[in-house]
């Protein structure tokens, strides 16, 4: 009788899953800075409710993708929103991820020209090569790389969260009037509609890679709970780095990449570190949202599905020369109230197949 999990397989889901999620808004501190910190003390509740949306519709994702794994390929916005509507999701999703992936790209190039002195240009160069070679060299391949670079980074960030929020918790007291200065950094004028944009926008622009999980998972065990796991790791750093957050609000306000200062303050080496590991998660988010765009087309022949994964990888570095905080302060936002519709129609499509598979009650003779 085969095993209805495996711990290897549920570690490797579970950084697969991290690896989407951590890119260069996370893996620097915007997203969590923006979506959640800049609220105060309520950012708490918001991510609460985050958690228990993402593990909804995390399970929902890989769970479908596991149960038409025999389709090929699988459009899960067909699935769920039906013709009309899952065709406009189809085509508005490449052009989602791809800016996505220009706003990574520009975090890479701002990282390395930050710290290595290196020029933006050449930092972002060698960041959409990489990311092509990755694409280049299979899915599986692909989640076997990624899946050992998120874990990586989302300790990494754990670790700098913690050794802060020991350090200055005696502050803690004042977070909340300290993180007034944060708010012109809000998404939204409330943190429950920014806790869903936050939610919408990371399963609008993630939904075909968590369902291609499912689909290509030996075991429906091993991605679900990897799924769960992941969701637990990442909200858990989440909860802490907000902490961090709170506890030095007033200079977090002027800050690109608010965890690598928090970083330096630990140490100096320290910092130049966690430089390499934010490219690290740029890289893995980056690869796996190179595989969402170009698996939106297909190609009769190999040669030019890799031409057009080229001309992918170059636009998108062009487009990554904006700067990249400006890039994530709009840009994320609007995506996530492009998304809101999707997750309404997810969970119709949810109820519905409940009240299919729910035994009409029999009547009396």
């Amino acid at each position: 009788m085969n095993q209805e999990y495996t711990a290897r397989g549920i570690a490797k889901y579970a950084g697969a899953f991290i690896a989407w999620m951590i890119g260069s808004g996370f893996a620097s501190g915007q997203e969590t800075l923006q979506f959640f910190t800049s609220y105060g003390l309520a950012s708490y509740t918001a991510i609460g409710l985050n958690f228990i949306g993402t593990l909804f519709f995390g399970v929902v994702f890989v769970e479908t993708g596991y149960r038409n794994r025999e389709l090929s390929p699988f459009n899960h916005f067909l699935y769920f929103c039906g013709n009309r509507a899952g065709r406009f999701y189809s085509g508005l999703i490449a052009v989602i991820v791809f800016l996505l992936m220009a706003v990574l790209i520009s975090g890479a190039g701002a990282t390395l020209q930050e710290y290595y002195g290196l020029n933006h240009l050449a930092g972002s160069l060698l960041m959409a090569a990489a990311v092509l070679a990755a694409y280049l060299s299979g899915f599986e391949r692909l989640i076997f790389v990624i899946s050992k670079v998120g874990p990586a980074v989302i300790a990494f960030t754990l670790a700098v969260g913690v050794i802060t929020a020991v350090r200055d918790w005696g502050d803690l007291s004042m977070a909340s009037s300290q993180a007034a200065v944060l708010s012109p950094l809000r998404t939204s004028p409330h943190w429950g509609i920014s806790s869903l944009l936050y939610l919408s926008l990371n399963f609008l622009s993630g939904g075909a890679y968590f369902t291609q999980l499912g689909v290509s998972a030996e075991r429906e065990k091993d991605v679900t709970y990897g799924m769960i796991v992941g969701i637990v790791v990442l909200m858990a750093a989440i909860a802490i780095v907000n902490t961090a957050f709170l506890l030095n609000a007033q200079p977090m306000a002027e800050l690109s990449i608010p965890i690598l200062y928090l970083a330096e303050k630990i140490s100096h080496p320290l910092g130049a570190a966690f430089s390499i590991i934010l490219i690290l998660g740029i890289f893995s988010s980056c690869s796996s949202m190179m595989w969402t765009v170009c698996s939106r087309f297909s190609f009769s022949e190999k040669r030019t599905q890799q031409l057009f994964a080229a001309g992918v990888a170059a636009g998108a570095f062009f487009i990554g020369l904006l700067p990249f905080t400006k890039l994530i302060s709009v840009f994320y936002p609007l995506v996530g109230y492009a998304g809101i519709l999707l997750l309404l129609m997810v969970v119709r499509k949810v109820l519905r197949e409940k009240d299919e598979r729910t035994p009409a009650p029999s009547k009396p003779e």
